[in-house]
């Protein structure tokens, strides 16, 4: 027995097919040549007047800070209407926001559901302020002493992102139009989450938008990138965005960093320290500066610091010497401030600029190493209670008293 089976009507009768929604681009995160290349491949802008249209969009979002095409008045109502269909420049959503006593303010951002990160302004650092910027969900580096690299990486940071993390800062510190005078915000750092050069390609980008005169025009010699030690990115990091380079070293012999910062097994300090002597445009102008948290007993010592200089002779260096900062769970303690005094002498007595970098924001979890973002912690007020019970023989009481 045979089965005919009759077809001519299933596609009149079933439901049709629901259209797929192409993601908005965020222009945010485009450079002005790439600004020019997607106005023209969409067809919003022709060719001829593509670069002038450019130039107009990105000093509304990046001069005059605006999230809305509408408010960019100098641009055709219609052009406006046909770019909202086309791209996005909206912000992404700030999930929580703290002050610290000192001043340091912490921005939780959630750039899509499950990718947050967190960002933090630093007053009175560089020339006015310093933001410190993430360019990972997450870290792979795994380094011991470092909150943040407890939380496993979710994925890279887009440079819409990255950049957004600026825009969200001066949002807050009402820092529109860019050209304001007396302006907080000097200086950006890539030292958030992270490694930046497994994200450079991003990274750089996000360089080239924040430094554009047109823009936001934070001078290159005002952003600094941060790595663990990517040997073999650090020429491509020198010659793509001129930035300064900061080498987040910790140890100055292979079998400790190899615990401090597990990168080391692949990168041992003799690459690392070739790689650093090649890095372009280093000079007595352009230091590469050297990061180095002081751990109780564990890398404090005066033959420490002797192997320190040995270890940097020759290099245009400063040694930035960062007291830990505790968070809940770690195994590590503060050196003792006279133990760093003592170490930062024996730098000095050899001719290197090594300050001793004050703790901010450790109130709020904000400090240096220190950072991990909502979706791997506890809620924002137990997570304070447990920060006052790490710093507890830090703080004095009085200092308790007003952190509570």
């Amino acid at each position: 027995m045979s089965v005919t089976l009759d077809l001519s009507r299933v596609s009149s009768d079933a439901a049709p097919a629901t259209p797929v929604t192409k993601p908005l681009i965020n222009l945010s995160g485009l450079t002005r040549p790439q600004l020019v290349a997607a106005l023209v491949e969409s067809g919003v802008v022709e060719h001829g007047k593509a670069k002038m249209r450019a130039t107009q969009i990105f000093r509304w979002m990046h001069h005059r800070g605006v999230t809305d095409f509408a408010d960019m008045s100098d641009v055709a109502k219609e052009t406006r209407a046909r770019l909202a269909e086309a791209f996005t420049i909206a912000r992404p959503e700030v999930v929580e926001r703290q002050v610290s006593k000192d001043g340091t303010r912490k921005w939780l951002i959630r750039m899509a559901p499950g990718i947050e990160v967190e960002s933090v302004f630093i007053p009175g650092v560089g020339r006015a302020g310093a933001l410190c910027v993430s360019s990972q969900v997450g870290c792979t580096l795994n380094c011991s002493f470092c909150h943040t690299g407890t939380q496993p990486l979710v994925r890279n940071l887009t440079t819409a992102e990255i950049v957004a993390q600026v825009q969200v800062a001066k949002d807050d510190l009402a820092e529109w139009p860019s050209d304001k005078e007396d302006r907080q915000l000097s200086n950006i750092v890539f030292m958030g989450m992270g490694e930046p050069l497994y994200n450079l390609g991003q990274v750089a980008d996000a360089i080239e938008i924040i430094s554009d005169n047109e823009g936001i025009a934070i001078s290159r010699r005002r952003i600094t990138v941060s790595t663990s030690g990517v040997v073999p990115m650090l020429e491509k990091l020198g010659s793509t965005t001129q930035a300064m380079l900061a080498i987040s070293l910790h140890a100055t012999n292979d079998a400790l960093r190899d615990v401090l910062v597990p990168l080391n097994k692949k990168y041992p300090i003799a690459e690392l320290m070739a790689g650093i002597r090649a890095y372009p445009g280093l000079s007595n102008a352009r230091r590469v500066t050297f990061e180095y948290v002081m751990l109780k007993g564990v890398n404090d010592s005066p033959d420490e610091a002797r192997a320190l200089v040995k270890l940097i002779k020759g290099i245009p260096a400063k040694i930035n010497l960062i007291p830990f900062n505790p968070w809940p769970g770690s195994d590590y303690q503060c050196s003792d401030w006279a133990t760093i005094e003592a170490f930062a002498a024996i730098l000095n007595k050899a001719g290197y600029s090594s300050p001793i970098r004050t703790p901010r924001g450790r109130d709020i979890l904000a400090a240096c190493g220190q950072l991990k973002s909502e979706s791997e912690k506890v809620r924002a007020s137990a997570l304070r209670k447990l920060s006052l019970a790490a710093m507890a023989g830090v703080l004095s009481e009085d200092d308790e008293d007003e952190a509570v």
